[in-house]
């Protein structure tokens, strides 16, 4: 663009000259210069020309725009944060918006300088760098990322993500009795709807290897857990609450190699930001079947989707039986704007890599 201008500068210049420099020049046939002239069409030149391309060009309304989006913005915060490096919470922010542009290797860097400047003493950091670190390779729960959650616990046991992940974790080191006490841990923060579910048929099915009974709390006030229990557990009269219904039907390529005891999951998750799901349902897995998920099917306090809002629905089922998806495992997905537009249709035709 400098170039451009540049350019633009000197042609500018080169036609004022051929026009400017003939009505100045004095000779016999012109005793007197047209000066006057000669600054009005000067003038005519450089000011038309720059109201034309003004008019006529959208390079102004593009740069606008171009310094608006999310990724100039995030841009501009890194540029001011190497004249400031010192600032905890705009490492922070830098590291939450890398994560939602999904940057997680940039992510995982913000946060450790984060980290850094607070001494390892910042939760949001160490869950920050071990959330960036398992959503590259699910492997690191068992490794770097598994240890920063530990460490995030020991400051904050009462963190939401970290209790999450640790419990993820825990189920993936096959620390079991520890894995069962963080799914409770999590039944502590009030889950609504089926998310308790899904965390107490975890626990059950920790019980289960562990070679005792299955939780007796499995399904509070009921049998279940299974398709049936869509959202009557939200507390309030229906359609009172944003809901997201979904279709989910297996494609004829993957049904032979789908195993009826998997459990099918369905969430809602927000595109543009990292962590758990907005909402999430566990449902066996029988095809097609119709699922509404509501605000009640949170999993986190605070933490679930709103009307109007564009979010992303996955359906994936789950061969480890693990609410946080695996390799191999077969799942379709969706955009949807909460609200808008029925039912969403998701055909489960991928595997995970």
């Amino acid at each position: 663009m400098t170039t451009f201008i540049l350019l633009a500068i000197v042609l500018t210049i080169a036609a004022v000259a051929v026009v400017a420099v003939p009505l100045l020049r004095r000779n016999a046939n012109v005793p007197t210069p047209a000066t006057v002239a000669a600054f009005c069409a000067s003038g005519f030149l450089v000011f038309g020309a720059a109201a034309m391309y003004f008019t006529l060009s959208d390079w102004w309304s593009r740069s606008r725009n171009e310094s608006s989006t999310p990724q100039s913005m995030v841009s501009s915060l890194a540029r001011r944060l190497e004249k400031n490096p010192n600032d905890l919470d705009g490492w922070l922010m830098l590291g939450r918006s890398y994560s939602v542009l999904e940057q997680y290797p940039l992510a995982v860097r913000a946060y450790e300088r984060a980290d850094q400047l607070a001494n390892g003493k910042n939760v949001e950091a160490l869950v920050g760098m071990a959330e960036g670190l398992a959503l590259q390779d699910e492997n690191q729960l068992s490794g770097r990322a598994g240890q920063l959650i530990e460490k995030a616990l020991a400051l904050d046991p009462n963190s939401g993500r970290a209790v999450f992940y640790g419990a993820v974790a825990a189920m993936r080191r096959n620390e079991l009795p520890l894995a069962r006490e963080r799914f409770n841990k999590l039944l502590s923060f009030n889950p609504k709807g089926d998310v308790r579910q899904i965390i107490e048929r975890q626990i059950a099915d920790i019980d289960a290897r562990l070679g005792g009974a299955p939780a007796a709390s499995a399904a509070p006030g009921g049998s279940g857990g299974g398709p049936a229990a869509t959202g009557e557990q939200a507390g309030g009269p229906a359609g009172a609450a944003p809901s997201v219904r979904v279709k989910v039907t297996l494609s004829a390529k993957l049904s032979s190699s789908v195993p009826s005891s998997a459990p099918l999951f369905v969430l809602v998750r927000d595109p543009r930001q990292a962590g758990p799901p907005l909402a999430v349902k566990r449902l066996t897995s029988s095809f097609p079947q119709t699922v509404e998920l509501t605000t009640s099917d949170s999993m986190l306090p605070n933490h679930t989707f709103a009307a109007g809002q564009l979010v992303e629905v996955v359906a994936r089922v789950s061969r480890s039986g693990n609410p946080i998806g695996s390799s191999g495992d077969p799942f379709g997905l969706a955009a949807h704007r909460v609200g808008e537009g029925g039912v969403v249709d998701i055909v489960i035709d991928h595997v995970t890599p």
